[in-house]
């Protein structure tokens, strides 16, 4: 073998120089493409996620839809052609669930007037809210009854007039907009009838504590009527709106007591209620005893549904009204809170 010429070296260490560079820059661009192709694989797999998650969502949304007739059928069945809405049935706050292909779905409904309406406190027209003297009598019966001092029970009325009425004048414990600007920019009275109850804890003296002990007692039906309460739907729980009616005449004990003695069929009508010993001896007045029913109007719908990893979850609010079909008021996509 010939030896190779001394000059010939730099050639050979040239050739080899440009053949580690050639190999180092494909491996580079492998590299590279390697990085690209699994990024671009992460997004493949992410989009087909978020693709079947939307998926998943829409459904659950269409469950929970379906849930709304659910409700209407059931509701239609409590009255039972007696005019009458009691508890037979246990179907008051009881959760019925119901499975699904990919999940299940838990549907509750309830009485939507075994609560004093909180739009009560004001009558009149939209922009001409005014206070309503028998709607405030109550509310502070209630606050009374649950226990409120009578200067926070005072401050917790007039603010909540003040936070719907119409005018900047605000009442002798109220707070109008001068008042909440101190509290940060932009808050203002709302003037306009409450949409939920869970804006009261917007409400001046309505502090989180007021909040919890007030809401299971509260709500926020769409018009400012008295509320119409009725008896053969109310609970031991609920006799603090017996108390409330009564302002105070009944107290909550008295009350458990009437509520015990109803009849399994509930009382015939506001007369048979308002014949029992211990409701003659508080002498309910007759703007009271108007606001009485038997037969239930407003239901709280609650469902929530879990499909394929979706969690979703529906408030409604259905009017039930004797003079037409069954109408839905609200309806969020969140929890009543």
């Amino acid at each position: 073998m010939s030896p190779v010429p001394t000059g010939a070296w730099p050639l050979v260490r040239d050739a080899r120089a440009e053949r580690g560079a050639a190999l180092l820059t494909v491996l580079l661009l492998v590299a590279v493409m390697t990085v690209l192709l699994v990024a671009v694989l992460d997004d493949i797999r992410f989009g087909l996620r978020r693709t079947g998650n939307a998926q998943a969502l829409t459904q659950a949304q269409w469950y929970a839809l379906g849930s709304e007739e659910l409700a209407r059928a059931r509701i239609a069945r409590l009255d039972a052609g007696n005019g009458r809405t009691t508890l037979e049935g246990g179907w008051n706050g009881r959760p019925f669930v119901f499975p699904i292909d990919g999940g299940a779905m838990r549907v509750r409904v309830d009485d939507g007037t075994a609560c004093f309406n909180l739009n009560s406190v004001v009558e009149g027209a939209p922009n001409h809210w005014t206070r309503r003297e028998a709607g405030v009598r109550q509310y502070l019966a209630l606050l009374r009854a649950l226990e409120f001092t009578p200067a926070q029970a005072a401050t917790m009325a007039d603010a909540l007039v003040d936070w719907i009425d119409s005018d900047q004048l605000p009442g002798p414990a109220g707070a109008e907009d001068a008042a909440y600007a101190d509290r940060g920019p932009g808050l203002r009275t709302s003037g306009a009838l409450l949409a939920e109850a869970s804006e009261l804890r917007a409400v001046a003296g309505h502090d989180a504590a007021a909040y919890a002990r007030l809401r299971p007692h509260v709500c926020a039906l769409p018009d400012a009527a008295l509320s119409p309460v009725n008896v053969n739907t109310l609970e031991a729980h609920d006799a603090v709106l017996l108390t409330m009616l009564s302002d105070g005449a009944l107290d909550t004990g008295a009350a458990r007591r009437v509520l015990a003695s109803r009849p399994a069929g509930g009382w015939r009508d506001v007369p048979a209620f308002a014949s029992q010993p211990l409701v003659l001896a508080a002498g309910l007045s007759d703007p009271v005893l108007e606001q009485l029913r038997v037969r239930t109007r407003y239901f709280n719908l609650r469902t929530e549904v879990e499909y394929d990893g979706a969690e979703v979850v529906l408030s409604a609010l259905l009017d039930d009204d004797s003079q037409g079909p069954m109408r839905l008021v609200a309806r969020r996509w969140t929890h009543d809170e």
